[in-house]
This record gives C-alpha cells, structure tokens and sequence, in this order.
C-alpha cells in the first residue's frame, strides 16, 4: 500500500463490505481508467470507508444515470466519463478518461461542480493518489446526519444510501425525519428525471 493510500485509510478506517473486482471489469477498465486507481481495486476491492460515508464502485453500474444527468444539463465534455467513488448520500465523484478527476455530482441537491485536473497523461497515476490522499469524511457528509442517519437506520450495504424521501425537489428537507435506506441506483434514477443538474456555480478548482 503506497502511502497516499494508507493516509487515507488513516483518516477513513478501513474497508468494508468488500466485492471483489471481477476480472471481466478489470479488463473493460484497463486504458480506460488510470492503472494506479485499478491497482487500488485489485488490492481493496470495491468497498465502503468510514463507516459507508465513502464507497469505491464499480463504474458500469452508474452508466446509464450519468449519461442521462450529462444529457439533460446539456454539460460539455469531451471526455469519457466513469463514477468512480460515491457518499452515503449519493454524492458522485467522476472521473475523464483524458481529463482524470472532472466532475463532483451532489446527486440530492441536482447539483454538480466541475474541476480541472492538474495532472495529464504522465502523471495520471499520482493524480489517483492525490485523490484518495486528499478526500476527508466531512466532504461526504451533510449537514452533519451521517452519524445520527447510521444510529437511527443502521449501517448502509453497498447497494444503498441514505436518500431524501420525498426527494429534495419534492419537498423533502434536510432534516433525519426524512432520511431513509434507499437502494442506490434505483434512487438516483428516480431523482435525475425531477430536474437536470445545475451548476453550483463554484470557480473550477
């Protein structure tokens, strides 16, 4: 384990609720994304960090959601973009095949943040372990419901998040009243067809 790595499981703890990485995916991935991040699955698998707060996925699962939320908002990339990391509340992390970490997705609000990578091709392996170095529970939580969300409804599986119900754009508050398990893609289906995805409006980091 490099130590950009074991800086994150510092903060994070380790894995759990682990799928192993099927070889079939390691394949469809390889060239696609970096070799650094694959690396990370062949020795972690895909996991759930700090409690479920933060998970590693598998891409192919988020394809269709992501294409449709690229579509409606009319985002411009040309790239092409995988999930690569998600919240317990459904927060996408997304990664460009050229571009390398590009967009956030704050999949509750309808909101995404764009991003410029400092790191290209030759460098895109230590852009993978800047990623996971940097990344901190606070980031994947909201208004500070993670922990009273897992005391009140349990740990979450890796097919689920905690989501608004009703959804935010229904009515729903930021308030644990109205947070329930809900099946992840499922859920994340449902909420891309309320409203397309609006920029938060924050200056590309």
């Amino acid at each position: 384990m490099d130590e950009d790595f074991a800086f994150f499981i510092k903060n994070f703890g380790p894995g759990a609720h682990r799928l192993e990485v099927p070889e079939l995916s390691i394949a469809r991935y390889k060239n696609k994304l970096p070799d650094q991040l694959i690396s990370y699955w062949k020795d972690q698998g895909w996991c759930g960090y700090g409690n479920g707060i933060f998970w590693t996925v598998n891409p192919e699962r988020y394809e269709g959601v992501l294409t449709q939320w690229i579509l409606d908002s009319g985002l411009n990339f040309e790239d092409d973009l995988h999930v690569i990391a998600r919240s317990a509340f459904g927060g996408l992390y997304v990664w460009g095949e050229r571009g390398g970490y590009c967009l956030t997705i704050s999949s509750y609000l309808g909101r995404y943040s764009r991003r410029t990578s400092r790191f290209t091709a030759e460098n895109v392996d230590f852009g993978v372990r800047v990623f996971f170095s940097s990344m901190d529970p606070k980031y994947n939580d909201v208004v500070d419901l993670f922990a009273p969300a897992m005391e009140k409804l349990g740990i979450l599986n890796s097919d689920e998040i905690y989501g608004f119900v009703p959804a935010l754009a229904l009515g729903g508050s930021m308030d644990l009243k109205y947070l329930q398990k809900v099946k992840i893609i499922e859920h994340l289906e449902f909420i891309s067809q309320l409203s397309p995805l609006t920029d938060w409006g924050f200056p590309k980091i």
